[in-house]
């Protein structure tokens, strides 16, 4: 009787548990691993990231799965420009990508000789380093590296292949309801300017705003097992650094 009684706590126990990490997880915060290198500098392949799921309200996406529980996002809170967000990608409404929220709905986009224009505004980008080097994929390349304004408050670093690949664009022009969404490495990016891949991202399929980094490991170092490269092997300096 008593074995019984173990066994059924035990079972009410982990029952409770999962109940409320799934709750934590779908309303409250998610943690999320980065595993490409779209985001250079701001985001390394190898970061593990804290996202909050109450920034912009609670749609299907909120939670594991995208079961069809909500019609439409409740409680929504607009995003602000600038935003590091992570998005369920239109194309397949299940892959989750995270890029930097560039266009609000009704926003004209375009790049004109490699400059960003949203609604014919220049945004304007300063030179910081002709000698930077990232990933792109599991290639090393050698950028630019600029601090661009997206907005009078927000400012973030992005990056350029030196040939300037990607000059001129059409326009883009932000749909109802939709974001517009780039990497910070743009010429090593699948974001908005991909329609067929991702494309306008309608505000339901907002999963939750990147706020920091918790844990970030170098995956190209080694085996996590292998202790004795752990300096070189963990990025220390990342631990808690606020996502921008």
């Amino acid at each position: 009787m008593i074995k019984k009684n173990f066994i059924i706590d035990n079972i009410k126990t982990l029952f409770y548990a999962l109940i409320i990490a799934v709750i934590i997880r779908s309303l409250i915060i998610q943690p999320f691993y980065i595993p490409s290198s779209s985001m250079e500098p701001t985001l390394l392949v190898g970061d593990r990231l804290f996202v909050t799921k109450y920034s912009y309200g609670y749609s299907k996406h909120s939670f594991p799965f995208s079961p069809p529980v909500l019609k439409e996002r409740i409680f929504y809170t607009k995003p602000k420009k600038g935003d590091v967000v992570v998005f369920k990608t239109p194309s397949d409404n299940r892959t989750d990508y995270i890029k930097r929220l560039i266009g609000f709905p009704g926003d004209r986009i375009q790049f004109i000789d490699a400059n960003l224009y949203i609604n014919n505004q220049e945004v304007i980008k300063s030179l910081i380093s002709k000698n930077d080097k990232i990933f792109c994929g599991e290639q090393t390349i050698d950028v630019y590296t600029f601090e661009e304004n997206i907005s009078e408050k927000k400012s973030h670093k992005s990056v350029y292949l030196k040939n300037f690949p990607l000059k001129n664009t059409d326009i883009f022009v932000v749909p109802d309801d939709h974001y517009f969404f780039l990497g910070d490495n743009r010429d090593c990016s699948k974001d908005s300017r991909f329609l067929a891949e991702v494309g306008y991202v309608h505000k339901d399929n907002l999963v939750g705003k990147a706020q920091f980094i918790f844990f970030s490991s170098n995956k190209s170092i080694g085996s996590f097992f292998a202790f004795w490269k752990w300096h070189k092997l963990i990025r220390f300096d990342r631990f808690f650094k606020k996502i921008n």
